[in-house]
C-alpha cells in the first residue's frame, strides 16, 4: 500500500447510553490517492466511522490518525483547524449554511484555512505567487476561480451562484456540498451518500467530476453509498460488517 493517510487501530465507539459499541474495528487503513467504496446495510456504522475518521467524533478507545496525527491527542479547536486544512467532507445532510450564497458556501474552507486557499491555485507558479502575497484577497481570487470551475463542472449554472442554499433543490445542494469539499485540493475527501438525491444521469456526471478531481489532486477518497451500481467505479471495496465486529451479524 502507498503511504497511509487514514488509520484506525483497536477502535471501539459507543453512543452515550448504548448497551454495546456500534464500532469495533481492529484495523483499517487507507493509502494516499486511494478511492475506497465503503458499503453495508443500514445501521452497520458507516456514517459513524466516517465521523471518527474525520475527527468529528472521537473515541475514548483505540486510535484514529489522519496523516500521522492522532485525533484524540488534539483539543477540539486543533481538530477543527486540522480538519478544515486537510479534509473535504460531503455530509449526508450537506451542512450548508442556509442563508449564505452558493458561492460563499463553497468558499468557506478557504476562508478558514490558509492552506486550502493556497492549494486552490490552479498551478505551481500561481501557488507560489499566492504564498508570497501580502493580502488575503489575492489568494481568495484564485479560490473563487476554482469555486467557479467546480460549480460549472457540477452542472450548476452561474445564475445560481448568488442564490442562498435555501433556494436550491436537494440535488443542487448536494452538488454545492461536493464543490465545497473539493475546493483547495484537500488530502482526504470523505463522502457520505453523496449521490442519494441525484438521478442516474446526474449521478454519473457527479462521479466523473468527483473521481477525476480526486485523482488529479492526489486526494484520498472514502465514499459511502448503499448504491452498489456504482461500485465498479472504485478500485477498492470494503464491506463494513467484514471489518466492524460490532456489525458482523449484519453481514449477508
Amino acid at each position: 500500500m502507498s503511504t497511509v493517510v487514514l488509520q484506525a487501530e483497536d477502535l471501539r465507539f459507543a453512543w452515550p447510553g448504548a448497551a454495546a459499541p456500534c464500532i469495533d474495528i481492529e484495523r483499517f487503513e487507507v493509502g494516499a490517492g486511494e478511492a475506497v467504496f465503503l458499503h453495508g446495510p443500514s445501521g452497520c456504522g458507516k456514517s459513524t466511522l466516517l465521523s471518527l475518521l474525520a475527527g468529528v467524533l472521537v473515541s475514548g478507545s483505540g486510535r484514529v490518525c489522519l496523516l500521522g496525527h492522532d485525533w484524540a491527542a488534539m483539543g477540539g479547536s486543533a481538530r477543527d483547524r486540522c480538519r478544515v486544512a486537510h479534509v473535504g467532507y460531503i455530509f449526508q445532510q450537506f451542512n450548508l449554511l442556509p442563508y449564505l450564497s452558493v458561492m460563499d458556501n463553497v468558499l468557506l474552507p478557504c476562508r478558514f484555512s490558509a492552506r486550502r486557499r493556497e492549494r486552490a491555485a490552479p498551478g505551481p507558479a500561481q501557488a507560489g505567487a499566492q504564498r508570497n502575497a501580502t493580502h488575503e484577497g489575492a489568494s481568495m481570487a484564485a479560490a473563487r476561480a476554482q469555486a467557479e470551475e467546480l460549480l460549472t463542472r457540477m452542472g450548476l449554472p452561474a445564475e445560481l451562484w448568488q442564490r442562498t442554499a435555501l433556494q436550491l433543490s436537494v440535488g443542487q445542494q448536494q452538488r454545492v456540498a461536493a464543490a465545497r469539499a473539493l475546493i483547495g485540493r484537500p488530502e482526504v475527501v470523505i463522502a457520505d451518500e453523496p449521490t442519494s438525491a441525484l438521478d442516474e444521469d446526474r449521478r454519473e456526471a457527479f462521479l466523473d467530476v468527483l473521481l477525476a478531481a480526486c485523482q488529479a489532486n492526489g486526494s484520498t477518497l472514502v465514499f459511502v453509498s448503499h448504491d452498489r451500481r456504482i461500485a465498479d467505479r472504485f478500485a477498492r471495496h470494503v464491506l463494513l460488517p467484514e471489518i466492524n465486529r460490532a456489525a458482523a451479524s449484519e453481514l449477508v
